[in-house]
């Protein structure tokens, strides 16, 4: 590549995963290592001083994790591109950090040659996405998404504010077997298992606010 050299910061939890990205980078042309990182708290930190052009973002980290660091960075108007590098491809993963301000989402199994052009291409400004996430946001789109009744989302409301079974019940005149129904189909819905799952999927989707 001619030009500038890709300033690059790896951000990661493990240090062997730290210098095995380092050693990897070292030895290709056009990207310049120029920092790590263990958590996502130092990472912001550290983007602040060194100005990276890409940063290579865990998710899963002590003090802040990997999400949280990407708002943060988006907050303060951080220009890096950041692309996630983790071993998890869940839809509950990869949305969260696409939605933070991600550029890309790899997985760590990705070969060398993948990993040097998703960050070549970060650096361009283009999105990158491992093919496994691609497979799941495709899915994810082609599904229609599941709508909740107006009773339902009244229902869902007042779940996440934290009110029982019984006080539903009282508030919308309903009896409680009538609430533990609207649950039901609820949970079927948001493909979610209990209360709390539910909660985060409506924040998740927009239907909480």
């Amino acid at each position: 590549m001619s030009g500038a050299p890709i300033r690059v910061m790896i951000v990661d939890d493990h240090p062997i995963v730290r210098d095995g990205l380092r050693g990897m980078f070292e030895g290709a042309d056009g990207i310049e290592v120029v920092g790590d990182a263990g958590d996502g708290a130092r990472a912001v930190d550290l983007a602040l001083v060194l100005d990276p052009d890409v940063i290579l973002m865990d998710l899963r980290m002590p003090r802040l994790d990997g999400v949280a660091a990407i708002r943060r960075l988006t907050e303060l108007g951080v220009g890096a591109r950041v692309v996630v590098l983790t071993t998890y491809d869940t839809e509950a993963e990869v949305l969260p950090a696409i939605e933070a301000g991600a550029t890309g989402y790899l997985l760590k199994d990705a070969a060398t040659d993948q990993l040097l052009g998703a960050v070549e291409a970060a650096a361009r400004g283009e999105a990158v996405l491992a093919p496994a996430v691609t497979s799941r946001l495709m899915g994810r789109l082609r599904e229609p998404e599941p709508v909740l009744t107006e009773r339902e989302l009244e229902v869902l409301r007042l779940v996440a504010e934290g009110t029982t079974n019984r006080d539903i019940a009282s508030s919308l005149f309903l009896s409680e077997a009538t609430v533990k129904t609207h649950l039901l189909h609820i949970y079927a819905k948001l493909g979610a298992t209990d209360r709390a799952a539910a909660v985060a999927v409506g924040f998740q989707r927009g239907l909480l606010r």
